[in-house]
């Protein structure tokens, strides 16, 4: 075997498992680690999967040096806002000290490619609701700061190491893969698609909007979401990107417009053919009223053309994964 492995921390979740999907099928090599607490071994459908910890530095170095890493694409963390805001040291310990661990083997292993999972969740607020990669990074909860906190060590590193990689910043990440095959599984998910297709399919009584008096066309919070499907490809232009000596880079992930709460659920109502009992509910500390990608670098860096940039596409996908999941659940 030549130093061409890839591994995936993370590749059992959500978004980590397309991109093992994309990866495998193209033919890499890949070794999956994922302590399987909010992914599901079924997802994993390429690669060997590995049950352990990011942070357990003896089974990371022996699975850089078994599968003779040279790429780590890393998705493990946790992601839930209000969570973090509940217990903040769970998110420092698993997302900043267990990337610190990552990190560390990487540099003794002589890893020379990092991808990372970042999030729009680094910006803050932006005052007028857009955000570029030069745009101040200011958190308002944990889990951004915890990414931050990472893409900090990783910039550090790199600049006393031959390391370079890629930071990708997710904006709304939705959708599941079109083929069917895998998707959104999540228990208790927040993410508002999700919340909506589970409700078109029976699995919620209602849908929550919260904040209905925002300062946008009809009320509601504006997000730029972002097909899984997309997201994952920008991952494996990323590794080409440095596989062919580009330089490291911070790169948004969106698709540089936006959606209401009101628009996505409308959409859901399309696909389902039915209307959703919602309920208004006061806005949520720290929301703002519009998020969305200045993304004009990510297309020119990673020569990255989306393809499923439509709120009906994204929501037909999603929706067909829910109602799979009512005769099949993921396990």
């Amino acid at each position: 075997m030549g130093k061409n492995g890839i591994l995936i921390t993370g590749g059992a979740g959500y978004i980590g498992s397309h991109v093992v999907r994309q990866l495998g099928e193209a033919g890499e090599r890949l070794v999956v680690l994922d302590d399987l607490s909010t992914g599901f071994r079924s997802a994993v459908t390429h690669g060997d999967l590995v049950v352990g910890n990011t942070g357990d530095a003896a089974t990371v170095g022996r699975l850089l040096r078994d599968f003779e890493v040279d790429t780590i694409m890393h998705f493990a963390a946790r992601t839930i806002v209000p969570e973090s805001v509940a217990d903040p040291l769970r998110y420092y310990g698993n997302n900043t000290c267990a990337s610190r661990e990552l990190l560390a083997c990487a540099a003794a292993h002589h890893v020379r490619h990092f991808v990372f999972s970042s999030t729009a969740a680094v910006y803050g607020i932006p005052p007028d609701g857009r955000a570029a990669e030069d745009s101040p990074t200011a958190p308002i909860n944990p889990y951004g700061t915890s990414k931050l906190m990472t893409e900090w060590m990783l910039r550090d590193l790199a600049a006393a190491n031959p390391l370079r990689y890629a930071t990708l910043r997710y904006f709304n990440v939705a959708g599941c893969d079109p083929g069917g095959r895998i998707g959104q599984s999540t228990r208790n998910a927040t993410l508002l698609t999700k919340v909506a297709c589970e409700a078109a399919v029976g699995k919620r009584s209602h849908v929550s909007i919260f904040g209905t008096d925002y300062p946008t066309p009809d009320g509601t919070g504006i997000r730029d979401y972002i097909h899984v499907e997309d997201l994952a490809t920008a991952h494996v232009k990323a590794l080409h990107y440095l596989r062919s000596g580009g330089a490291s880079v911070t790169l948004n992930c969106g698709y540089g417009h936006g959606y209401s709460v009101r628009e996505v659920l409308a959409a859901v109502e399309r696909a389902a053919g039915k209307a959703l009992a919602t309920r208004d509910e006061t806005r949520r500390p720290g929301d703002p009223p519009v998020l969305i990608a200045v993304a004009e670098r990510i297309r020119a860096v990673l020569d990255w053309i989306p393809q499923y940039d439509d709120i009906d596409r994204i929501v037909a996908s999603s929706l067909a994964w829910e109602r799979r999941l009512l005769t099949k659940p993921a396990g």
